[in-house]
């Protein structure tokens, strides 16, 4: 296992290029799959395999947030065709990247560096009682796929984090790689065996720390296109001195970006070919991986991007769940949205301009009939002097 020790971010090389921001910004767009006509069909795997990870969240507001990732750029796939999509066949699975999120199953040899960390770990929040890992095992060797109620009961009645002796150990062996999450059934993990879900040719932890990092690393820089350290590191919740340690091997190539005060990276195959196409409109999820990592969403579309779901509701400017607005390859405003029957609710539109009225009309016209409401109500508009234009928009 390498360790690496470096504390300071290592010296870069020369850029190979020099991009301006504008240049950027939209290399950004089509590593993310929102410059160019959409690849249909690959349809959902294809955008998984592209993008590499797709987080998974407990909020639904007019979907969950790994369904609304495929819908923003392919459009109006539907959404049990996105679940069948990841879950079946084995696919994909279920792991700590950014965050939890969905995986391409061919990527389960390089998350072997994370698999021995946690195994390595001396202290956990849970205490795992004698004999319930193996229970565990047991269980599933014989009965699975499980969900932890099926496994005896997730809790123990207390508060959500009191979980019940089998989930504490089937959490701990999804960590260590021995068990799968391979579905979510009724957003409840199911977990089966490693050894059934994961083929057999990828079913091992041969890879070094190094290789795995040098791999994901890579990944990053091509489903970002070009990133600072910080930006390609936290894609998968990686060390900046784990980037540090394999960025040099990893092809991507130094550039600078005009605007920019930091060191970047770019995938040497964006920089081939002018980023040219049809720009999406549409309502992304606030957990999409456009816009991840709020200083880069900042320094890319002049947007300042904040979840305020775990914020106190009186606290709040933008609404529980807003989702921002990409048109023309810009971020122009959001939307708190909410469904009532078969209305779709804009409880809060905020929009930077009067020329984001029309594109948030569409994005919003197009969300209901993709979540089957046929009306679309607005209840509050930032600025309420485009309130108007924005109804007349939408009939």
């Amino acid at each position: 296992m390498t360790t690496v020790r470096t504390t300071m971010p290592l010296p870069s090389p020369s850029p190979t290029a020099e991009l301006s921001a504008d240049e950027a910004r939209r290399i950004a767009l089509r590593a993310q799959g929102f410059l160019g006509a959409p690849d249909r069909r690959a349809g959902v795997r294809g955008v998984l395999r592209h993008l590499g990870a797709v987080q998974l969240d407990t909020i639904s507001v007019l979907a969950r947030s790994h369904e609304l990732i495929p819908y923003a750029r392919l459009g109006a796939v539907g959404r049990r065709t996105v679940e069948e999509a990841y879950w079946t066949g084995g696919h994909a699975f279920e792991y700590w990247s950014h965050a939890a999120c969905v995986l391409p199953v061919e990527e389960w040899p390089h998350f072997a560096f994370r698999r021995r960390a946690y195994r390595a770990r001396p202290q956990w929040y849970h205490d795992l009682p004698d004999g319930a890992y193996d229970a565990v095992i047991k269980q599933l060797r014989a009965e699975g796929p499980l969900t932890a109620t099926e496994l005896g009961g997730a809790k123990n009645g207390g508060e959500w984090w009191d979980w019940s002796e089998s989930k504490v150990a089937v959490e701990r062996a999804l960590m260590y790689g021995e068990v799968v999450c391979v579905e979510r059934r009724g957003w409840k993990r199911v977990y089966d065996l490693a050894e059934r879900a994961i083929p057999g040719e990828l079913l091992h932890d041969e890879l070094d720390d190094t290789e795995c990092l040098r791999r994901l690393v890579r990944l990053a820089g091509e489903a970002l296109g070009v990133g600072t350290r910080a930006d390609i590191a936290d894609y998968h919740r990686l060390k900046g001195e784990q980037f540090d340690a394999v960025v040099a091997d990893s092809g991507l190539v130094p550039v600078r970006v005009q605007g920019w005060d930091k060191p970047a990276w770019a995938d040497p195959a964006a920089l081939a070919s002018e980023p040219r196409g049809r720009h999406r409109t549409t309502l992304l999820s606030p957990f999409d991986s456009l816009i991840w990592e709020r200083a880069r969403t900042e320094r890319i579309f002049g947007f300042t991007h904040r979840l305020e779901a775990y914020v106190p509701k009186q606290k709040r400017i933008h609404g529980y769940f807003a989702m921002p607005l990409l048109a023309g390859g810009r971020l122009l405003g959001r939307v708190d949205p909410a469904r009532e029957g078969t209305t779709l609710v804009a409880k809060q539109v905020s929009l930077d301009s009067p020329k984001a009225v029309r594109p948030m009309a569409q994005a919003l016209r197009e969300a209901a009939e993709w979540v089957g409401c046929d009306a679309v109500r607005v209840e509050r508009v930032h600025r309420p002097e485009l309130a108007a234009e924005l109804v007349a928009a939408l009939a």
